[in-house]
């Protein structure tokens, strides 16, 4: 039977919280009496992830299917392999770390039989550090602001997409994106719900504060010309003002002579010209580099082995195993 809806799962070293993870996830999935599946990406894991996972198969090969990555490729990468998978007219996806908790499914899936094709979703009551927080919260402001694209909680990855959102997501091929933001672009409907969060159940946070600033960067730069812009503009600015400076100086020179007072005042407008101008060329290198890696045309990912299928179906351990490469 056609699974009504699909559950994508990326999975990075999380051998700790898997069993935990199971226990919750398909009592929650059952109790909703709809046909549904339960795709893990595993994401290059080094620990007992993949042989976890494959257990789990073993255990409910009716509902469950295993992506395997042969290296690490990143979260959204993973989630995207487990779009191109998917079977159900609902798409779920949901980290592995039991932050949202799984019961919370059935919310999305009740505001998206309402006739949205996407729904986000608020976390309640964080359970992250303040730093972390509050940073989130300004950058998510900032966000708005340069991308126009409004997701009130975008580290929150429990979110809910239509099939017509994700087949739109699967005919794009960028090498850097962030996933709620490109089906956000493609929704005609999007809305948010408030859902629960809990602390991590085992293990600890996959990304560092230079993931985080990276991830930013990437979003930003990934959709919107708005930093350029601002750019060229404060570009503009400061030559107008350094026009001015000129003007200043020459008449003072004229006028009071030569004098040798304002030499470092004159350093320190050179050192942040400067540092404007670096900023300025990073800024730009950031654009080039998505060109470039978009340009090689090199595989997002490669899927070494997938999981599926019932025992029996096609070897002695029901496992088909096939090559891919996206």
């Amino acid at each position: 039977m056609k699974p009504e809806v699909s559950v994508v799962i990326p999975v990075y070293n999380e051998e700790a919280g898997l069993a935990n993870l199971f226990a919750r996830l398909y009592p929650a999935m059952d109790k909703l009496g709809i046909p549904y599946e339960i795709l893990f990406v595993n994401d290059g894991s080094r620990d007992r992830s993949v042989s976890i996972l494959a257990e789990q198969y073993r255990a409910r090969p009716d509902v469950t299917r295993v992506v395997i990555f042969n290296g690490n490729y990143g979260q959204h990468m993973a989630i995207l392999a487990g779009f191109e998978q998917t079977q159900g007219e609902i798409v779920i996806t949901l980290d592995a770390d039991l932050q949202n908790p799984p019961e919370e499914i059935h919310k999305l899936i009740a505001k998206m039989r309402e006739g949205y094709d996407y729904v986000g979703s608020i976390r309640r009551k964080r359970q992250d550090s303040a730093w972390r927080t509050y940073a989130s919260k300004a950058m998510n402001r900032l966000r708005e602001r340069i991308t126009n694209i409004k997701i009130t909680d975008q580290g929150n990855m429990l979110r809910a997409y239509g099939r017509n959102v994700i087949d739109l997501v699967n005919q794009c091929g960028e090498v850097n994106t962030f996933v709620p933001a490109l089906a956000y672009k493609f929704a005609r409907r999007p809305t948010e719900i408030t859902v629960e969060h809990e602390e991590r159940a085992a293990g600890e946070s996959k990304y560092s504060l230079y993931s985080l600033i990276r991830l930013n960067f990437d979003l930003m730069t990934g959709f919107s010309l708005v930093p350029l812009q601002l750019f060229s503009l404060m570009g503009m600015v400061l030559s107008l003002l350094s026009a001015l400076l000129v003007i200043v100086l020459v008449v003072r020179r004229l006028i009071v002579g030569s004098e040798a007072d304002g030499l470092f005042t004159l350093f320190a407008i050179a050192f942040f010209f400067m540092g404007v101008i670096l900023f300025g060329i990073g800024l730009v290198g950031e654009y080039v580099g998505r060109i470039y890696q978009q340009v090689r045309a090199r595989p997002r990912y490669v899927v070494a082995t997938v999981l599926q299928g019932m025992p029996g179906e096609r070897d002695v351990d029901g496992v088909e195993k096939r090559k891919i490469v996206r």
